[in-house]
């Protein structure tokens, strides 16, 4: 597990770094955690570090829910002190999605690590059409569902992010824009469904991971690496705020585009990755 060259390690490190600043201007930016970029540079890291293949999809996950902790809890209170944040809808998905979450963590114990990154990959996928080219003319309606509606798309959005490693903001933002919500407004209140489920989601992961702990690296809790965790999120919280002031200053269209290319390109990624 120690086999790394020297240089290997300090390129490894030059991509943690960097991925904490972009895990940040994602998190504000987009009101998304930046699970994106942790997924995919912590799976390198843990490759060239011989994690087995077995257990390190879910030890990407799980540490990429812990990094957007403190992010996703400074871009939800940067969204709301511009008062963008939409606070029903936080508190009718927070008790759904926690038990999604729940049972994501439950399928991380016993799933093949193949079922996470197609899951994630068939996600992105349909996020990333939605804003490219739907825009406006994919809409369900001009307002938000109803109740029972709306606890469903809390399970789902819950349930989703818990198998990819994001806190929810992408599949939120999606659900409300589809409803007529405007791309900001969605966005800022997509932080804040992100800070129960990023919570919850860590601490699912840890439980899971607790019998596969012999086949993680050291200073792992579970799914969780301490290590990687240390590295990433003081960079990415401390960027966040930034990331959300940017989020004001772009056109509802820009933001669109930008995140669906993103997400594209993320999406492709985990694909060259299942075929190869």
């Amino acid at each position: 597990m120690l086999d790394a060259s020297w240089s290997e390690l300090a390129w490894l490190a030059l991509a943690v770094v960097a991925a904490g600043i972009v895990t940040g201007l994602l998190a504000g930016v987009f009101g998304i955690g930046g699970g994106a970029v942790i997924v995919p540079v912590l799976f390198e890291i843990f490759r060239i570090f011989g994690v087995p293949d077995t257990v390190r999809m879910q030890l990407c996950i799980g540490t990429s829910l812990a990094v957007i902790i403190p992010t996703a809890l400074r871009s939800y209170r940067a969204h709301r002190d511009r008062g963008l944040v939409i606070p029903q809808v936080v508190r009718i998905w927070t008790v759904p999605a926690v038990i999604g979450v729940a049972l994501g963590s439950a399928i991380a114990a016993v799933a093949p690590a193949a079922i996470f990154k197609i899951a994630f990959v068939a996600i992105v996928s349909v996020i990333a059409a939605k804003l490219l080219f739907g825009g406006d003319r994919w809409r369900f309606s001009d307002d938000l569902p109803g109740r029972r509606v709306m606890i469903a798309y809390g399970f789902v959005i819950g349930l989703g992010s818990s198998l990819m490693g994001i806190s929810g903001g992408s599949l939120a933002t999606m659900a409300l824009t589809l409803h007529g919500k405007p791309i900001h407004n969605a966005v800022a209140t997509s932080a804040g469904i992100g800070v129960p489920i990023s919570i919850a989601g860590t601490l699912g992961y840890i439980a899971a991971g607790l019998p596969h702990q012999a086949l993680l690296p050291p200073l792992s809790i579970g799914f969780v690496s301490v290590i990687s965790l240390a590295a990433i999120a003081p960079i990415s919280s401390c960027v966040a705020p930034l990331g959300a002031r940017l989020a004001h200053a772009l056109p509802k269209r820009w933001l669109e585009i930008g995140f669906g290319t993103y997400l594209l390109l993320v999406g492709l990624r985990f694909v060259a990755n299942l075929v190869g």
